[in-house]
């Protein structure tokens, strides 16, 4: 049987920046090249410059990690989408959509 990842597609200001991948080790960020490249591309945070060299992690990114909710609202979209508070990856495919700020991360088949 396959193991299958779940991804995320990053966008800053709505134009596609990169990939963020759970894969078995951790996690993989990648900029998009076209975005890198572009003269409007702005790095997704001080941590994670623009560069083309793929980042990883043992643990999710402290970038997105802070992108997700914390306390009570934590505790309401755990309930009510039924979500381990614990798997970080998927409370950022889900919640982190419409987050506040310049960054949002949609699912591969929401792009």
């Amino acid at each position: 049987m396959r193991n299958e990842y779940r991804k995320g597609l990053v966008y800053v200001q709505n134009k596609y920046a990169g990939i963020i991948q759970e894969t078995e080790e951790g996690y993989l960020y990648t900029y998009d090249e076209d975005y890198r490249l572009s003269s409007e591309a702005v790095a997704i945070s001080l941590t994670l410059p623009l560069e083309k060299k793929s980042y990883f992690s043992k643990t999710l990114f402290s970038f997105f990690d802070g992108l997700i909710p914390e306390g009570w609202l934590l505790n309401v979209v755990s309930r009510n989408w039924k979500i381990r508070q614990d798997d970080r990856f998927g409370l950022l495919l889900l919640v982190c959509r419409d987050c506040i700020g310049d960054v949002s991360i949609r699912k591969e088949d929401e792009a």
